[in-house]
């Protein structure tokens, strides 16, 4: 099984540090705003690389945490005349409600930074005691220049970044490029008691010492999105290693980022989607589809078209299990396995979690079966049998192709806006007009169904639907 780790930028064989068992953290959201799709991406990737862990037998401690405390949560709740916890849970769960409706595994583990000041403040406590950070008038910041590793995970160094870049002047700073690892609190503002006094911890710090409290202080995998390698994984590595002289993780993995319409998603350039406003207009595995469709280093690109041909795709899957379902008997132990198709789909998910390639696989596997089923059904029962347990078996790696077929088609018209009871009440009618000869009204059926988005396919003693 090889994994890309952004530490050494390459792929390489991945061994967890304790035989069968893998620790993985990955970085979740500051929650002071309703999830959006970078949010959805992230914590999919995460999804399935958590489940084909589990798939290859090991034991996986995954924990994902949320930053509840923080600048961004603390004006917010005050915009809004709200307690900072009050506006942190309300995100928590509305996190919770949209994960869940993508069919993403909960986590073994989601720590809040809040539950963690202890924690912090013993880990801060281990840096000012080395001499890698100092206090500063009831601030304490980490000292860069003291840790000579700074900068190996982003490749940046500090002579380049001070030649070229604008840093932020703090007086209380010894060096412009150290951060802050405990912050005085401000009037009004949420703080804790600590050794150098009321006041609240940095970003960074958090999850050191939430990733050293769930996981010890070196685990196998840190994760999260590319736009957080720098500064929050550097620093992370850099205060954590201070700490306790030993590696903080032993892979690092990265997903790219999802733009809009090939345009950077930001709230500046009006282009934000969240995920409750997409999941009001497609069935949750046609996202998955399309967050998976790509790489999960390479950037992916929504729009309406992509999110189309992401539902078309998922619609070809589903259409298959379901002919396979109604021509053999597919809980009958197959006389062979699929073989090629699922040695493939397993070599593409331990190549870096090619969930593209893995998908191809999956699409391949669908056209195979087509052509069986079009030939006779019954003489290829056995390998037909094994293609439907094959794709149910990448559907639980992936979070797709779960539901029995009729639940998915009835939910997948149903987010596209259209009323399968009403669709299907036209269809009624108009057969029975095609019955008793009169095409004028079946004709005019028909163009109000096209006109609502709804194409009608007509077989023998059958007509089913779709969306347009």
């Amino acid at each position: 099984m090889q994994i890309y780790n952004t530490l050494t930028r390459r792929k390489e064989t991945f061994t967890p540090a304790e035989p069968g068992k893998v620790r993985m953290y990955v970085c979740g959201p500051t929650v002071y705003d309703a999830a959006h799709m970078g949010h959805a991406r992230s914590a999919v990737v995460f999804d399935v690389v958590y489940r084909h862990l589990m798939s290859k037998g090991f034991q996986v401690t995954y924990v994902r945490n949320f930053t509840d405390v923080d600048d961004k949560i603390i004006r917010r709740a005050r915009d809004l005349g709200r307690d900072y916890s009050e506006i942190a849970g309300r995100y928590i769960r509305e996190f919770h409600e949209d994960m869940d409706a993508l069919g993403v595994l909960r986590p073994t583990h989601e720590p809040r930074a809040t539950e963690h000041i202890g924690d912090i403040i013993e880990l801060i406590k281990v840096l000012v005691d080395k001499g890698n950070a100092y206090v500063a008038g009831g601030d304490v910041y980490f000292r860069v220049r003291a840790f000579p590793d700074y900068g190996k995970l982003s490749g940046r160094n500090l002579e380049d970044m001070e030649a070229g870049a604008r840093v932020e002047v703090d007086e209380k700073k010894q060096d412009p490029f150290d951060f802050a690892l405990w912050k005085a609190s401000k009037p009004d503002e949420p703080k804790w008691d600590s050794p150098w006094g009321p006041g609240r911890p940095g970003w960074h710090i958090e999850c050191s010492a939430m990733g050293r409290a769930h996981l010890g202080e070196t685990f196998d995998i840190h994760g999260g999105g590319k736009d957080l390698i720098f500064p929050h994984h550097e620093n992370e590595i850099a205060q954590s290693e201070a700490a306790f002289g030993r590696p903080f993780a032993r892979f690092w993995i990265h997903n790219g980022f999802v733009n809009i319409d090939q345009e950077k998603m930001s709230k500046s350039l009006g282009n934000f989607r969240t995920v409750r406003e997409v999941l009001a207009g497609h069935h949750p595995e046609a996202i998955r589809m399309f967050l998976l469709s790509k790489h999960y280093r390479s950037p992916v690109d929504f729009s309406a078209d992509a999110m189309s041909e992401a539902s078309g795709a998922l619609e070809r899957v589903y259409s298959c299990l379901l002919r396979i379902r109604e021509s053999v008997d597919v809980e009958v132990p197959a006389g062979r396995d699929a073989g090629d198709f699922q040695d493939r789909f397993i070599q593409a998910m331990d190549d870096d979690f090619n969930t593209a390639g893995a998908l191809g696989v999956v699409f391949e596997a669908v056209r195979h079966a087509n052509r069986l089923l079009d030939q006779d059904p019954a003489a290829h029962a056995a390998e037909l049998a094994s293609i439907h347990a094959l794709i149910r078996r990448a559907g639980g790696e992936l979070g797709m192709f779960t539901l029995p077929p009729a639940d998915f088609f009835h939910a997948a018209k149903k987010a596209a806006g259209l009323d399968p009871e009403e669709i299907e009440r036209l269809i009624q009618k108009r057969n029975a007009a095609r019955k008793a000869k009169d095409f004028a009204t079946a004709d005019a059926i028909r163009d109000q169904l096209k006109e609502q988005g709804v194409i009608l396919e007509d077989a023998p003693g059958k007509t089913t639907w779709k969306p347009a």
